[in-house]
């Protein structure tokens, strides 16, 4: 008898769903292998761009060096995308292996622990954005109120590279929030009525 197949008392077949439940939760456990691999390729090429980003003009005599430190909001964008990827990188190959043997997530605990630690980098990637996007702003236009004039104009390499950057981080932000909403199914399917039994717990 097919698994997830009863008999009822009139000798009909009567299907409870598990093979159903075990095909969506392998879909899932797909698109989450394949945003965990974009967030960390996206989130080493934004952290990449942005600190590798130098430009030097010279001034009559003094040269002034155009670099990533210069301004607080790309060091935080740097340091979130390099936590985002590495912490990507140890739950794609979570997700991997657990793909490999065919487990489904049935362990509240660590269920909680990934949509807890998926919210807070959604989080993080989302106010690092914000901060240099709200810098390059700056940078681009200047902001004649307070005299803070823009830089673009004289460090136009340096303002491209440092917004392919930011893009790269933006969309990763993106996979980043649908990432949260996945691992949220995860958890909260847990305390759904139907659910099935499956070896394994990751």
């Amino acid at each position: 008898m097919r698994p997830g197949v009863g008999v009822s008392p009139g000798n009909v077949a009567v299907y409870y769903g598990v093979g159903n439940l075990g095909a969506v939760e392998r879909k899932v456990k797909v698109v989450e292998v394949v945003l965990r691999c974009l967030i960390f390729g996206l989130g080493v090429l934004s952290a990449a761009l942005v600190a590798s980003d130098t430009q030097v003009r010279t001034f009559f005599t003094l040269e002034k060096k155009a670099k990533f430190t210069s301004m607080k909001s790309l060091v935080f964008l740097v340091t979130a995308n390099g936590i985002v990827a590495g912490y990507s990188l140890v739950q794609g190959v979570r997700c991997v292996m657990s793909l490999m043997r065919g487990s489904v997530l049935f362990n509240k605990p660590l269920a909680w622990a990934i949509f807890s630690c998926d919210q807070v980098m959604a989080y993080l990637t989302l106010a690092a954005v914000a901060a240099a996007l709200q810098s390059a702003m700056i940078g681009k236009f200047g902001q004649p109120e307070l005299q803070w004039m823009k830089i673009c104009n004289l460090y136009g390499k340096y303002c491209t590279q440092v917004g392919e950057g930011i893009a790269s981080a933006m969309v990763a932000s993106f996979c980043m929030v649908t990432l949260s909403c996945v691992s949220a199914f995860n958890l909260f399917r847990l305390y759904g009525s139907n659910k099935g039994k499956c070896n394994g717990s990751w």
